[in-house]
């Protein structure tokens, strides 16, 4: 059977080798998205293991999230200039070998270096292995039914997480929520050798990758980072807050330098003219920023707070993953009926007063169930905030701008949740604030990011109807 699905070059790949190599790569995509959320139950017992608390803990959340935020468009530009299937090697394997480190790791400064890389390897693989996905599939119904199985296994991944984590921490422990990958990392890579067409030789004169661009748009939020998290610990010297957060903005010019110099521009600084677009971005990571601090606090509450089990504590997020998945159906109906911007402020609401319920729970020390509907409440505000803010900054897009376009919104929610968490939960669980209730000080500071988004939607003007913004992305 084998010589009949392994075809060779310029062949249509058959239906039987297509739809394995579907399943190879929705396999990754499961662990990957898995990974975003799996992290968020074990917190409490990796601090216990290595005797670090929730202020310093959030490294190994916007570790993963930094590095692939940052590196997400050199990876879909690599995929075009050295080839897809190299690139999906190299990506799948760099995230398989850090989900074994991070298994493995002996300290903690270890599993966060881990961490970097295992978001280096998403950013990488990712991109290229939807495009593989693409090449394999003709345009029509039956790209259309590989796309959605792509979309439906990342949206299993994140719900699938949160349990997950309670299960493997519980009975396994928690080095096993990234060991458990390795060996399904094993059969995808074995997938893209013996089932994925080989590349074509790089051409000598192919553009340069602007490597430049995407080492200091990483530096930049992994410095400011650095930055607000040494903040809030005592004894730290005097001099390392400033030199950080200087660093950042350094890094921030460099990279707006870079742009406007650079050939070939990771991010065309032509890309920020459209005032829709760019407000679009803003807003998703503010938006993103709470949302991402709202998984850690119910992590942190129902764990350290009221002395949950790792398992309790996962069965106690279901309700926020299966509305997850109810929401992600319902709004996309009502996108036609509210408008997409109508849409981004019901998000950010729906968001705000769950961060007003956590609040209130916290101070009241209520028990995990009360906690419940903040979670519809996330569920609520994800759903309406980042479908509608995924329609608006593809508006207007021409062909040349759509992969710019839905990578740099894609990057925007993964630095803008990492950044969030840096500064809500890093400030607020800093141990120099321990005479207030951290979990107040942190939903304040989500709240006023969350604001700040409002009044930024409410006054950029509207985009085009959502029917229109289909037709675009699509």
């Amino acid at each position: 059977m084998l010589p009949g699905i392994l075809l060779s070059r310029g062949h249509s790949p058959s239906p039987v080798r297509a739809w394995l190599v579907l399943c190879a790569m929705s396999m990754l995509q499961f662990f990957i998205a898995v990974d975003v959320t799996v992290v968020n139950i074990a917190l409490p017992s990796i601090g216990a293991d290595f005797g670090v608390d929730g202020h310093t803990l959030t490294w190994v959340v916007v570790g993963y999230t930094v590095t692939g935020g940052g590196v997400l468009m050199l990876g879909g530009r690599l995929g075009d200039l050295l080839g897809r299937r190299r690139v999906l090697l190299l990506g799948t394997g760099l995230f398989g070998a850090a989900s074994l480190l991070a298994g493995l790791a002996p300290t903690f400064a270890l599993l966060v270096a881990a961490r970097l890389l295992q978001g280096a390897g998403e950013a990488v693989a990712l991109p290229a292995a939807m495009a593989t996905i693409v090449l394999m599939f003709p345009e029509g119904p039956r790209r259309s039914r590989a796309l959605s199985v792509w979309a439906a296994v990342a949206s299993c991944g994140l719900v699938l997480g949160f349990v997950l984590s309670g299960i493997i921490t519980d009975y396994l422990g928690w080095q096993w929520i990234f060991l458990v990958s390795v060996p399904f990392i094993v059969v995808v890579l074995l997938a893209a050798v013996f089932l994925v067409e080989g590349d074509r030789p790089v051409a000598q004169n192919a553009p340069s990758t602007d490597l430049p661009g995407a080492l200091l748009l990483t530096a930049c939020p992994l410095l400011f980072t650095f930055g607000v998290i040494e903040a809030g610990e005592p004894g730290t010297p005097a001099w390392v807050v400033p030199g950080a957060l200087a660093g950042a903005v350094a890094a921030g010019a460099g990279f707006v330098s870079v742009e406007a110099r650079s050939r070939n521009p990771l991010l065309p600084l032509r890309f920020f003219a459209n005032r829709v677009r760019v407000a679009a971005n803003l807003v998703t990571m503010l938006l993103s920023g709470a949302l991402s601090t709202s998984f850690l606090l119910f992590t942190f509450y129902l764990q350290d707070r009221l002395g949950i089990g790792p398992l309790g504590a996962g069965l106690t997020m279901l309700p926020l993953a299966v509305s997850l998945i109810v929401f992600s159906m319902l709004v996309p109906r009502l996108l036609d009926r509210w408008g997409a911007r109508a849409c981004v402020l019901a998000g950010l609401g729906f968001t705000a007063a769950a961060m007003a319920v956590i609040a209130l729970v916290s101070a009241s020390r209520a028990g995990g169930m009360v906690m419940v509907p903040a979670m519809f409440l996330i569920a609520a505000g994800m759903g309406f905030g980042l479908v509608g803010l995924q329609y608006i900054a593809v508006s207007g897009v021409k062909e040349d701008d759509a992969g710019i376009a839905s990578g740099v919104q894609r990057a925007a929610d993964q630095l803008g949740g990492a950044t969030g968490v840096a500064v809500c939960v890093g400030i607020g669980f800093a141990p120099t604030l321990h005479s207030l209730d951290p979990f107040l000080v942190a939903t304040l500071l989500a709240s006023l990011g969350l604001v700040t988004g409002a009044v930024v939607a409410w006054r950029t003007p509207a985009a085009a109807p959502a029917a229109n913004l289909r037709e675009q992305a699509g």
